[in-house]
Parts: C-alpha cells; structure tokens; sequence
C-alpha cells in the first residue's frame, strides 16, 4: 500500500476522504464535476507555464512501477542532475500492512550542500494553482522533504511553492516539519488499522469533494449533528465533550449547559437551530424594524455572475418586479466578451436609475461590494453610484437576523428550497457557471450563455421568494398591500 503525497493532503483536509479513496466503494463516487475538471486543466496549464522556466530531466520507467521510478531517479541525483521533473521518491515504513510513503515533486533542484551522493543535495518543488501559500500546500512540500532525508541521507533546510503569479515561497522546515510528521504518524495509524473515520458534513470543504453525496448519505441516516447550521468541528468536538451527540440532545438542551464549551450567544443559537430542525418549522429570533422588510409597488432584485480568476462580473441580472401590473421581467446585462464589462455596467446603472423609488434586494454582499468596484473600476460620478447603495436590501443578512430556519445552511438554495423553490437546472451554481463561461469563450457555443442566464434569472427568482417569505411571516398584512 502507497501513502502518496496526494494522500496525505486529502489527511490534511478531510481524514475520512483519506480513507475512503483507498478502501471506500467506488461506485458510491460522484461523478467529476465540471468545474473540477477545469480546475485540474487550469493547474496542468499553470505547471507547464513554470516548467518552461527549467532546464530539466525526467526519470524513465513503466508506468506505476515506483520502485523503477525511485531506482532511477536516485540514479539521476547521484550523476548531480541539476534538475529533476517528477522524480520518485519511495520510503518504506514500519506499518504492519507494509505502506510506503510516495512522492513525486514537480522539481527537484539541485543545491549546493552535503548530501551521500557529495557536495550537493535536492531540495523539492511544488507548483500549485492557488496565489497563497496555503498551509495544505506547505505540508505536502515539507512531505517530500521528509522523503529526501531517506534518499539522500541529508534533510533540506527549505521547500519550495511555485504559485501563481510567478509568486516563489519557501518553506519553513523548522516550523512545519513537526506537524508533518504528527499527521503522517495518524494517517499511517489510521490506514494501517482500517480505522473508518466519522462522517463530518463541510459545508466548504466537502463541495468539490467525489465522496460528498455517500457521506452525506451516511450522516443523515445517523441524523449527524454536523448538519446543523453553525456546528463546526471545533464546536462539534465541545458538544460531544458535553454528551450531546443527537440532533435531540442539542434542542433540548438549555445553552447554560453548553456555555463552558461554547460562548453563550453561539449556544443559544445552535440550540434553537436544533429545535427548528427537529420541529421542521421557522422560529422568529427578534421583529423586523421598519426598514427591514421593504414593500414597495415596483422591486428590484438583483445577481451578479463573475468570474473572479478574470477579475470579470460578467453578468448583472435584474429581475423587476412589479405589484401594480403583477409582472415579472428579467433583465440580463450579459458581457458576451471580457471587454464588454463597462457596457453591461453603463446598462446595469440606466434600468436602476428609471426605477429610482424602487429597492434593490440581493442574497449577501458581493453585490455591493462589485458596483463598488466597477463603479471605481469606470470611473463612474459618485452620483450615479452612492444612492444604490442605500437602495440595496441584503435578504441573507434579514433571514439570518430575524429567523432561524431548519435548514442544514444558510445559502440561498437551502433556504429557497426549503420555500418550495426549485431551479430549472438541478446542478447549476456559481462554480458551474464559472466552467460554462469558460466554455462559452473557448467554443462560442451560446447553450453555455443561455444556462448562465436561466441560473442567474433563477436566483433573482429565488431572492424574491425568500424575500415574499419573509414578508409573509413577519408582516401579512403588508404583503397584500398591493
């Protein structure tokens, strides 16, 4: 059995995936979504962009057979090499199920120093796609450092992260080495004993994660307190530390029970979560003042589609909604080219302007934050501008404020869904949509632009839904003013 440097940062990340990708069931996977896949082409593009840089060499062997890969890449180090492509280095290890460590930097690069093989030694190189030196990153680099100590008799003082932007960090041995070496100890504990981790739903984390859908499976067959809203781990850890381990337990418990573990705001509010889930019904955590809620004749809702690796809002949706002649129209400000953005932006700002009574209702606050920066970004008068902003009705922070709804998170579709509201495209999201843009530059194909569109126009929908909702349950009689 191999723990590979891709092991270890699934450890890192998720212990049960870890786990799952060498014993799970894999027909129990879902299947690679698209934006992972781009993801994965973006991060192949980005590693042949910084190998150009190097003059290397790369072993020759059969493919999988590691131990080929080891014998020749040690070869290369020992003719000092000055640089190494995916070399392969194989340790063995104490384990009773006979695992060996594997690892295969992007770049071994030969430095001056003392090493079994003479006055040189290799340090690793990793390249990775993102722009921070995530401390994910840093394990697996200080990882194959780890290695080297084994196959050159010497341990690097440095590793290094080629990140994106031509952005070079190195690595702290001396800091991370210690928690490198804690986690391999449990990962190999855990492999070697055919210890299954518990299920533990992240939201975050488990998004782009194949095993999702069978983990979650598991955790609502257990009724798993990490699908209540505000349980993280850490919390997690405190309840059970409390002996409260159901759903059941968290609602009827009083928050002075959880209070050494878990501050008393926080407690009050997981234990309200618990008891609406359990009671499947909304529970009012205060009234709305009387701005909250907004009821006007003509509303506006509003949702942006970007694409943050272009620094692009691409699509500026409105939906306008209308009491008096009880219409509906949607408006999509599409930028059928990056260059198109101040256009969209100078159409965004003429429809909301013809409507100048009427709020603007969006789901958090990247809205805001976008017609901050576009309106920076073109030069935009401050009187076009600033008067949205006080417009601007953020439905996410209302529902999070006034109610508690049983819902496993507070996300737009949780919560529209639970309204009853469906989106015509059952595996449509933002990250869905970032791929279809993507496809839609490369291939020209306007099927990609008519899903973004019919995604974007459902979100606005379902603002609008939840914002109904709202209005229903908190001011009826204001509801049917119009």
């Amino acid at each position: 059995m191999l723990l590979t440097a891709e092991l270890l940062f699934y450890f890192q990340r998720c212990n049960r995936r870890a786990f799952l990708e060498v014993y799970g069931d894999r027909t129990q996977q879902d299947p690679q979504s698209d934006y992972l896949g781009k993801l994965l082409q973006d991060s192949a593009a980005h590693q042949h962009q910084v190998l150009a840089d190097y003059d290397y060499q790369s072993p020759i062997y059969s493919s999988s057979d590691w131990q080929a890969g080891a014998e020749a890449t040690r070869e290369m180090m020992r003719q000092g090499v000055s640089c190494i492509h995916r070399g392969v280095l194989l340790v063995p290890t104490q384990a009773s199920s006979g695992i060996s460590l594997l690892g295969v930097p992007d770049l071994l690069i030969k430095c001056p120093g003392e090493s079994e093989f003479g006055d040189w030694l290799y340090v690793p190189t990793i390249v990775r796609l993102g722009k921070r030196p995530k401390f994910d990153y840093q394990i697996i680099a200080a990882f194959h450092a780890f290695l080297l100590l084994s196959v050159q008799g010497t341990m690097p003082q440095v590793a290094g992260l080629e990140l994106r932007d031509n952005r070079f960090y190195s690595v702290n041995l001396h800091k991370v080495l210690p928690q490198l070496e804690a986690r391999l100890h449990d990962c190999l504990e855990m492999l070697d004993a055919r210890l299954e981790p518990e299920v533990f739903i992240s939201r975050q984390r488990c998004n782009l994660c194949n095993w999702l859908s069978s983990c979650k499976q598991v955790a609502q067959s257990q009724n798993h307190l990490s699908l209540i809203a505000g349980v993280t781990p850490t919390r997690y850890q405190s309840l059970q530390a409390l002996g409260v381990t159901t759903v059941e337990l968290l609602a009827q418990s009083h928050p002075q029970h959880l209070e050494g573990e878990i501050e008393p705001e926080v407690a009050a509010q997981l234990v309200v979560q618990a008891q609406a889930v359990v009671q499947n019904q909304a529970i009012a955590k205060s009234q709305p003042l009387p701005n909250d809620l907004p009821v006007s004749a003509v509303e506006l809702y509003f949702d942006i589609e970007a694409e943050p690796e272009l620094n692009l809002d691409y699509l500026l949706g409105v939906l306008v909604v209308d009491r008096r002649s009880q219409t509906q129209v949607f408006h999509p400000f599409l930028a059928p080219h990056p260059d198109a953005e101040a256009q969209i932006w100078q159409q965004f700002l003429e429809l909301v302007e013809s409507y100048p009574d009427a709020p603007i209702f969006h789901f958090c606050d990247y809205e805001v934050k976008a017609t901050r920066q576009l309106a920076k970004r073109y030069s935009t008068p401050r009187q076009r501008w600033e008067p949205l902003l006080k417009r601007f009705v953020d439905i996410h922070e209302r529902v999070t404020r006034l109610a508690i709804l049983p819902v496993e998170g507070y996300a737009l579709k949780a919560i529209a869904r639970w309204m009853g509201f469906e989106w015509q495209d059952s595996r449509a999201n933002g990250a869905q949509c970032i791929y279809w843009y993507d496809r839609w530059l490369k291939t020209g194909n306007p099927q990609y632009l008519e899903a973004i569109v019919r995604y974007n126009q459902d979100d606005c929908l379902a603002t609008h839904r939840v914002k109904e909702w709202l209005v229903q349950y908190f001011l009826p009689t204001r509801f049917s003013r119009f």
